[in-house]
C-alpha cells in the first residue's frame, strides 16, 4: 500500500452517521490502495493545548504534554490525507477534534512567510497532508453555521500547509448520499 490516510473521529457521543462515514471512507480509500487508520479521539487521553509554545522552543516539533496528542500529531505529519469527522459545534469543530487541531501546531515552524499577501508559518517538514472534513449538525444547520465552519477548516488548512482541502456537509443519512458525499470530497483532495 502506498499512501496513508488518517481519519480523526471527532464525535463526542455515539453517532450512526460517523460510523457510516468511517466505513465508506475506509472502503473508498482501500479501493484506491490507500492505507487508512482511524483514531477515535474521545477514547484517547488528549489534554488541551496550553499555549506555552514549548513545542517551538523547548521541544521543537513535539508538544511538551506527554499524552496521546503527541502520537496523533505524529500520525498527522506522517499521512498524505487527514479526514476530520465532527459534529458542528457553534460553527466549529467538536471539542475532541479542536484539541487535536490545536495540538498539531508543533508540525509547523515558528517562523513566518508571506503567502498571497498573508503571514503564515513556514514548513517544518517537506510534505503535509491534504485535509477533508465531513461535518453534521446535532440540531438544525443554517447557511451561516456552514459558512463559518467551512471558513474555519480552510483557514486552518492553510496554516497547516495542506496542499488541498475539501469540506462536505452531511444532509442525509441515506447510504447512497453518504457514498456520493465521500466520493466527491475525497476525490477533490486525492483525485479519482
Amino acid at each position: 500500500m502506498g499512501k496513508k490516510a488518517l481519519i480523526l473521529d471527532g464525535r463526542t457521543v455515539d453517532a450512526v452517521v460517523a460510523d457510516q462515514l468511517i466505513g465508506i471512507a475506509e472502503d473508498w480509500l482501500a479501493q484506491r490502495e490507500w492505507q487508512s487508520t482511524t483514531r477515535t479521539l474521545r477514547a484517547l487521553k488528549i489534554a488541551p493545548c496550553i499555549g506555552c509554545f514549548g513545542c517551538w522552543v523547548k521541544t521543537p516539533g513535539e508538544c511538551v504534554i506527554d499524552d496521546a496528542g503527541r502520537d496523533v500529531a505524529r500520525d498527522i505529519v506522517g499521512s498524505d490525507l487527514v479526514i476530520y469527522l465532527t459534529p458542528i459545534m457553534f460553527g466549529g469543530y467538536s471539542y475532541e477534534l479542536k484539541k487535536v487541531v490545536d495540538r498539531s501546531i508543533p508540525i509547523i515552524s515558528p517562523y513566518f512567510r508571506i503567502v498571497h499577501g498573508e503571514t503564515h508559518h513556514k514548513k517544518r517538514y517537506d510534505a503535509y497532508p491534504s485535509v477533508a472534513a465531513f461535518a453534521w449538525s446535532e440540531g438544525a444547520q443554517d447557511g451561516e453555521e456552514r459558512e463559518v465552519f467551512e471558513t474555519l477548516v480552510k483557514r486552518n488548512a492553510i496554516n497547516m500547509l495542506a496542499p488541498r482541502t475539501s469540506v462536505g456537509f452531511v444532509d442525509s443519512e441515506d447510504p447512497q448520499d453518504l457514498q456520493d458525499l465521500v466520493a466527491r470530497n475525497l476525490g477533490m483532495v486525492v483525485g479519482s
